[in-house]
Formats: C-alpha cells, sequence, structure tokens
C-alpha cells in the first residue's frame, strides 16, 4: 500500500495540478502555522479553532499540518496522492462545517454573509487529479519512482 501512495504516472496534467493546488494551499497554511500573509500564526489560529470554531485540538493541529506540510510536499512531489486525499478531506471538511450554508458563489462584492464553496470544489478537483493520477513528473515521487526501478 505504502508503494502505492508513492506511485505515480509522468502525467504532465497531473503535475500542473500538483504544483497549482500546492501554490493556492500554502499561503492559508502559512498564515496558520507562521502568521504570514496577515494571518494570525499557530497560536492564534489554534485559538481561533479550539475557542471559536470548537474544533478539538488535534483536529486543528492536523488542518494547520495539512495545509502547510501538505502543500510544500505538493509543491516538491512527496507523496502527493497522501496530500491530495487529505486536502479532499480538508475541503470537504471546510465546506460541511463553514461555507456550505452560504451557497455556491464566492461574495465577490461583500454583499453576501460569507463565501460559498465554489472555490473548494475546484481544490478538490485538482487534488483528485494528484489522487488519481500520482505526483506526475518533475516530482520527488517520480525520482524516487525511477531509481528503484
Amino acid at each position: 500500500m505504502f508503494q502505492r501512495i508513492l506511485s505515480t504516472s509522468s502525467s504532465q496534467a497531473a503535475t500542473v495540478a500538483r504544483v497549482m493546488l500546492g501554490l493556492v494551499i500554502f499561503p492559508h497554511g502559512a498564515q496558520k502555522l507562521l502568521g504570514w500573509f496577515g494571518g494570525y500564526g499557530f497560536t492564534g489560529t489554534m485559538d481561533f479553532f479550539t475557542g471559536t470554531v470548537g474544533l478539538p485540538y488535534w483536529l486543528a493541529l492536523l488542518v494547520i499540518i495539512t495545509e502547510f506540510f501538505g502543500s510544500l510536499s505538493l509543491i516538491a512531489g512527496i507523496a502527493g496522492r497522501f496530500w491530495a486525499g487529505a486536502m479532499v478531506v480538508l475541503m470537504v471538511g471546510i465546506v460541511l462545517t463553514t461555507h456550505l450554508s452560504n451557497g455556491f458563489f464566492m461574495n465577490w462584492f461583500g454583499s453576501a454573509p460569507g463565501e460559498g464553496f465554489e472555490y473548494h470544489l475546484l481544490a478538490i478537483a485538482l487534488a483528485l487529479v494528484v489522487l488519481f493520477e500520482g505526483s506526475g513528473k518533475w516530482s520527488v515521487d517520480s525520482l524516487r519512482q525511477t531509481s528503484s526501478m
């Protein structure tokens, strides 16, 4: 099973999906862990997730780990299938707990009470490409696969 998780096709589409997903999610993880891009950093984010949102500590920690380390791993192509699966679970959880009640559309003009879930569906679609195809070309997974042959 571990070999299957690390296996990859040579798909260029998987490469594009993996890198784009990682690049889009990385700033969110950096906000939560490091306080970059106007974020609250680890302590502030954990306080918000556990206090305001009501997530258990372990789940809030997994969200931060997935967004930060998962996005970096996707960019590099390390265990792409694993991190893509984690991103699918993360995005489904975010939609169900926060965005589903706001409808489909993003809140482009600030007139709605919150953001919709269209962005999350796109992230899920990108993650599914990586989940099905692997990390693709130009990834650590493909280098590992080539060297083990």
